[in-house]
């Protein structure tokens, strides 16, 4: 194992293939060796890198080291979007011996859940168009000097050849997964690519047409209403009313006359006659949002117009038959609440025919980006404000964060950024926008002169070993002529006189 980027032969061998990544034909494999090379120097557990297309943009290009598919998927959901960040926003390279210990970092989501420890993350270009990331040594040790001279080397000469490297993209990467569904099933507003959402648009795509109950469940704020509007878009009911109820807000003295209307004169307060909502949804979709919450005496009404679709509207003898479709959400288990018998059990049942998970974002993390520039746009236009770009950095920051109430806290979260970043006067909703409370630091350490520093030694060290002798050198190093007296003159080296 090399103890670090001060072994002579160690870092010609670094040095050349980082070189060697200019004139190199087949970027990808390179990328990896020299991956493999940054550990090896390193110590570290994950090395990884990405690199952006464009300034706001999601990550053209990703690599990390020993990984693919789905195992680049898990590192890249183990490692810091914080200190990526951090890094992209303020183009200065981040050490940390512990970001789980380090006021900058500690209170990330990403940071909590991995317990992340040493971390090195270097700019790539300037502006940043990119990261190099390297976390954890394998022996539980910090990153020093060395370590840090080698992961601003490798970005550096990274940056070189940026825009050739980010054309390069592994096989499947930025896959939108919903397309194919997405031709057959209209969903406009059920943002993202991924497959855990091409997952749910398959499902209800299969169970639109049809005339059957279905049931939504998940945590609050993914788009459960959301995504029984869609299946009523898609249905043979499209033509008709799409009518919600929220559950939890209606009394239960009320519930009756909510669903079934009331007969003028019925009781004291019923002065006019009242269309119900299941009435009012005749022909079209009745939604029953939070049906989890419905007070229990209530739950034997629904069943009742489940079983029989037909229902008695307070007041009247005369039954009406109920021409709606019918879809429930909820956010709680309403098994768990059957066997503490706060739930109908056979209320269950009867709901509990076609159900679809709606994922949280834990489980939806590559939708993060577009669904936050959905939300950032729609914000702006609601509030009559200019559109707002959202950069790299503020893109890395969401990403970081748990956002455990899901879609709806994203979405307050960012309206509110908006309206800051509109009261600043900026162009740009950035990470200071979103979240106001969160510690900045602008003490980051000065990686370029460290790098220019290294380079400078590193090619003199090699002229010095050959006696200047430039053919060898250019050999030993694995550059151009002319590079070499580019560098040369770069550094202001000068052959000592004899």
């Amino acid at each position: 194992m090399v103890s670090g980027c001060d072994d002579g032969d160690t870092m010609q061998t670094y040095y050349r293939q980082l070189l060697e990544l200019g004139a190199s034909g087949e970027l990808a494999p390179l990328l990896e060796r020299a991956l493999a090379v940054i550990v090896e120097a390193t110590g570290a557990r994950i090395a990884y890198l990405e690199l952006y297309a464009d300034r706001a943009g999601e990550p053209a290009f990703w690599r990390a080291h020993g990984a693919a598919g789905d195992a680049v998927a898990a590192i890249r959901a183990d490692i810091s979007r914080g200190i990526i960040a951090s890094t992209l926003a303020s183009g200065e390279l981040v050490d940390t011996p512990s970001a789980k210990d380090d006021p900058r970092f500690a209170e990330r989501g990403s940071v909590r859940r991995n317990e992340i420890d040493a971390v090195l993350c270097a700019p790539v270009g300037t502006p940043p168009i990119g990261v190099v990331y390297v976390q954890g040594r394998a022996d539980g040790a910090s990153f020093d000097a060395r370590h840090r001279d080698c992961a601003a080397l490798f970005a550096q000469q990274l940056a070189l050849v940026a825009e050739r490297v980010r054309g390069v993209r592994a096989p499947g990467d930025d896959v939108d997964h919903t397309a194919d569904v997405r031709r057959r099933f209209v969903s406009p507003r059920l943002i993202g690519k991924s497959r855990a959402l091409a997952r749910v648009l398959s499902e209800a795509a299969s169970m639109a047409p049809l005339d059957v109950g279905v049931l939504i469940t998940g945590p609050s704020g993914t788009g459960k209403s959301e995504l029984a509007r869609a299946i009523h878009a898609n249905s043979r009911r499209a033509g008709g009313p799409f009518v919600a109820v929220n559950c939890a807000a209606i009394p239960a003295n009320l519930v009756e006359s909510e669903l079934f209307g009331v007969e003028r004169g019925a009781h004291s307060t019923a002065t006019q006659r009242t269309v119900g909502k299941v009435g009012a949804a005749r022909g079209g979709t009745l939604f029953l949002d939070e049906v989890g919450e419905l007070p229990f005496d209530a739950q034997a009404k629904l069943l009742q117009l489940l079983q029989d679709r037909q229902y008695y509207p307070v007041g009247s003898a005369q039954l009406v038959t109920a021409d709606v479709r019918i879809i429930a959400a909820t956010n709680v288990d309403l098994r768990d609440r059957v066997d503490k018998q706060t739930f109908r059990a056979d209320l269950y049942y009867r709901l509990n025919v076609v159900t679809i998970e709606m994922p949280g974002l834990a489980d939806r993390r590559d939708d993060l980006p577009d669904l936050a520039r959905h939300l950032c746009r729609d914000a702006c236009a609601r509030h009559g404000l200019p559109t707002l770009e959202l950069p790299r950095a503020t893109l890395a920051a969401l990403g970081d964060e748990p956002w455990p109430g899901q879609i709806r806290e994203l979405a307050n979260a960012l309206e509110a950024g908006a309206i800051r970043a509109a009261a600043d006067g900026a162009t740009a909703l950035r990470p200071p926008h979103v979240f106001p409370t969160r510690p900045t630091s602008d003490d980051e350490p000065d990686y370029r002169e460290a790098t220019r520093r290294f380079q400078r030694r590193f090619v003199l060290d090699v002229l010095t070993d050959c006696d200047w002798d430039v053919p060898t050198a250019i050999a030993r190093l694995g550059i151009a002529r002319s590079h070499l007296y580019n560098l040369i003159a770069a550094f202001e080296l000068k052959r000592p006189r004899s």
